[in-house]
C-alpha cells in the first residue's frame, strides 16, 4: 500500500533528474539567405524565404519542422509553421524554403514613414528571425533560436 503511494511521488522526482541528463544543445544559428515574392497584390503577399540554419552540436539534428516569426524593421511581417522534415549535419549546415503569407502594405508604409524622417531609403533592413526547432527524436523535442541580419534592398 505504501509503495503504491511512493511511486507517483518517486516519478514525479526522477523525471525532471532525467532532463537533466539529456543532451544540452545549443541554438541552431538560422539566417535569411534570399527572398522572393511568389504572388501577392495591395492586401496580401505570399513570399518564399530561403533560411541558412547552421548546427553548432556535436550531433545531427533531425527537424521535423520550425515555428518562426519574421520581423523587418521592428515591424512583424508575418509568422507560420514550415512543415519541412531534413537533417542537419553535427556542425554542418543545411537549407530550406518558408512561405511567409504577409500583408506589406502596413509594414512597407512604416518603413517609409521612418526612412523619410531619416534622411532616405537605406541599402539594407533589419530582420529578427525568432522561434523553435522542433526535433523529431530525443529527450529534447523543442530548440528555441533567435536572430538578426540585415537584407539587402538592392
Amino acid at each position: 500500500m505504501v509503495r503504491k503511494r511512493l511511486a507517483p511521488l518517486l516519478l514525479t522526482l526522477l523525471l525532471p533528474a532525467c532532463g537533466a541528463l539529456g543532451p544540452k544543445l545549443e541554438a541552431p544559428t538560422l539566417a535569411v539567405a534570399k527572398v522572393d515574392l511568389v504572388k501577392g497584390d495591395l492586401f496580401e503577399q505570399r513570399l518564399r524565404a530561403r533560411v541558412r540554419i547552421q548546427n553548432p552540436n556535436d550531433r545531427e539534428l533531425r527537424v521535423r519542422g520550425i515555428t518562426y516569426t519574421i520581423e523587418l524593421g521592428g515591424e512583424e511581417l508575418g509568422r507560420g509553421l514550415s512543415g519541412s522534415s531534413f537533417v542537419v549535419p553535427a556542425g554542418g549546415e543545411a537549407e530550406f524554403d518558408m512561405l511567409v503569407t504577409a500583408n506589406l502594405a502596413g509594414t512597407l508604409l512604416k518603413l517609409l514613414d521612418r526612412a523619410r524622417q531619416g534622411g532616405g531609403v537605406p541599402n539594407e533592413i533589419p530582420y529578427q528571425l525568432r522561434g523553435e526547432v522542433k526535433l523529431d527524436s530525443g529527450l529534447r523535442r523543442t530548440v528555441p533560436f533567435s536572430q538578426k541580419g540585415q537584407l539587402s534592398l538592392r
